[in-house]
């Protein structure tokens, strides 16, 4: 993520004194991006993305005179601030500060580009990165709630930021700061209007449309067509249409990894073929992480822990020196079509509220939870079932939460655990389930996983990765008509019986190789597990990263020793994933220069 300036001038006269910044700017990694003051005017604002403007005389002034112009102009209207921003399609954020100090902030749907604020003195201050804010005041102040929640979700999700004072502006939110008060709302809930008799060939022709649509929306125009491609049916797809949207022989790009269950350049090399698209490909090795683990950590303006940011940033990277300046990513099809395997298991838990209550109550819950007859080993699968259904969403979602599993008291400093709330992200996630709207448990998880999978964590990793490597990207499954077509289709389109994204995967057959169709979800997902108990070189730099935070009064001495040395070796693919965000946030907080202890 490019660092930008905050907006009230005291604030801007620092940053302009490090990056010798005069008046507006364009961003040259994006031609609509804005960063800087009008001095004629004594106002401040940051503008980022590809906004396009629902209104067409805004949409003219964006054209002619800036987007800094139709935003203004759109504001100047009077029609309230959530009218202003749901107006606007395209990833975009926004910060507009007049000369009186009243500010207006907007991020997109899916906070693609994020926007941070803080208040200091009655003045607010906003800028894309958290630690451009913290750098504001003397001494940045690091959050333990927000390093507990990094731990909890490996992300820290919105508002929170990992610095004490700073905020992130949630996805589809805006904000209004006068006298003083900030307001924080959202401008848009997802509303899903399924029809009562849906016609499958009509809906299919419509979405086919509407993917070509989106991707030729996606393209920069000017340089080499490209995308990553896993393999899997969503960047698949993106590549399919790209050499057709462009007119032109489209580029794709591929990570492996030499390590038994987790390469599958086999499917990406299937799509490539079908599609005649110009493939490369890169394997990433152990010498790879060693080498960029801290590179990719410090990029960050605060701790991120989703492991597949190395292969993204290795696959940006290829791309970036093969002359690609802009790549496609076909994050979203899964949160918008159904095609994570936690629905399906979801589902499965619905069904036992569908038994009769005298079943339930009178019969099933006392004979497997309160007799022997729930230790018996065929019994016991039937007692965690009961379990596990009688907990509600999103609470079940988080039953397999591996911090939680560990246990905190076996994993925290109690001195460090009593500075936290524990019970704190979870109550968030039951804040955002129950604002969602009234719709299917299957839509209701969709609009749940579209603000803690794609905004918290997918996107971040997306963005974050591809502004290291110094290309721009773009998401087609996240055009505004490929999400509006997807609040209208029938929940049994997306989640057939238990088939994941049914409706998918029968729009595109045909179009899509069969091999692909029927795979199974992968991704590009990291052996780091494995390689840390066979390489030395990152097992090393694993060891000495969880033995410095140990130091640092987070996580006890005695659980870094155990998770190394005896369940790691036990179970490489699990507990490596712990492993991973540990030494992120120890990297991350070496690059800050954080104090020994927090």
């Amino acid at each position: 993520m490019r660092r930008s300036p905050s907006l009230p001038a005291s604030a801007l006269r620092t940053y302009e004194a490090r990056h010798s910044m005069k008046q507006l700017q364009p961003d040259p990694q994006s031609p609509t991006a804005i960063i800087g003051r009008e001095p004629s005017s004594g106002s401040t604002l940051l503008i980022l993305g590809r906004p396009r403007f629902g209104d067409s005389g805004h949409a003219a002034l964006a054209r002619g005179a800036g987007p800094a112009a139709a935003w203004r102009a759109a504001l100047a209207t009077g029609a309230n601030l959530e009218t202003v921003a749901a107006s606007v399609a395209g990833d975009f954020a926004v910060g507009l500060i007049d000369e009186t100090g009243r500010g207006f902030l907007a991020v997109d749907r899916f906070a693609i580009h994020t926007l941070c604020w803080r208040v200091i003195d009655g003045r607010l201050h906003v800028a894309e990165r958290a630690d451009e804010l913290a750098a504001l005041l003397p001494r940045a102040e690091i959050d333990p709630q927000a390093v507990f929640g990094y731990l909890h979700s490996h992300v820290i999700p919105s508002p929170r930021t990992i610095f004490r004072g700073v905020h992130r502006l949630p996805p589809a939110h805006c904000a209004s700061f006068e006298q003083g008060r900030i307001s924080v709302r959202p401008y848009w809930v997802p509303r899903f209007d399924e029809p009562t008799a849906p016609d499958f060939g009509t809906l299919a022709g419509e979405f086919r449309l509407a993917l070509r649509e989106a991707v030729a929306q996606q393209l920069d125009g000017t340089g080499k067509p490209a995308c990553f491609l896993s393999g899997g049916t969503d960047s698949s797809t993106v590549a399919g249409l790209l050499g057709e949207a462009a007119g032109r022989q489209g580029a794709t790009y591929s990570i492996g990894f030499a390590a038994e269950g987790y390469d599958e350049m086999q499917y990406a090399r299937i799509a490539a073929k079908h599609f005649g698209t110009e493939h490369h490909e890169y394997y990433v090795t152990p010498e790879d992480l060693v080498r960029s683990i801290a590179t990719v950590a410090t990029h960050y303006d605060q701790p991120f822990g989703n492991s597949s940011a190395l292969p993204a940033y290795y696959c940006a990277r290829m791309a970036r020196d093969d002359g690609v300046t802009r790549l496609l990513a076909g994050d979203g099809g899964d949160e918008l079509f159904g095609g994570n395997t936690r629905y399906a298991k979801q589902r499965v838990f619905g069904w036992y509220d569908s038994l009769p209550a005298l079943l339930r109550r009178g019969l099933l819950e006392p004979a497997l939870e309160r007799t022997p007859l729930g230790t018996l080993p065929l019994a016991r699968k039937g007692r965690s079932y009961i379990e596990q259904a009688k907990v509600p969403l999103p609470d079940r979602m988080q039953m397999y939460n591996l911090l939680l599993r560990l246990g905190l008291d076996d994993v925290f400093e109690p001195d460090f655990l009593a500075r936290v709330d524990s019970d704190d992200p979870l109550r968030q996630q039951r804040s955002v389930w129950h604002e969602l709207p009234r719709a299917s448990t299957l839509n209701r998880m969709l609009a749940y996983d579209w603000r803690y999978t794609l905004a918290e964590a997918d996107l971040p990793k997306v963005c974050g990765t591809t502004s290291l490597a110094g290309v721009s990207v773009g998401f087609p499954f996240l055009e505004q008509a490929v999400v509006d077509f997807s609040l209208r289709l029938p929940t049994a389109y997306k989640l057939k019986g238990l088939k994941l994204r049914w409706f998918f995967k029968e729009a595109l057959r045909g179009f899509l190789p069969d091999e692909i169709i029927t795979k199974k979800k992968q991704g590009f997902g990291l052996p780091f597990g494995v390689w840390a108990t066979q390489h030395e070189g990152l097992r090393r730099l694993a060891t000495d990263s969880l033995q410095a935070l140990a130091e640092r009064g987070i996580v006890r001495p005695a659980f870094v020793r155990r998770l190394l040395g005896e369940l790691l070796p036990q179970h490489p693919g699990y507990y490596g994933e712990m492993v991973w965000i540990l030494m992120m946030l120890e990297q991350w907080l070496r690059g800050q220069g954080a104090p020994t202890r927090l």
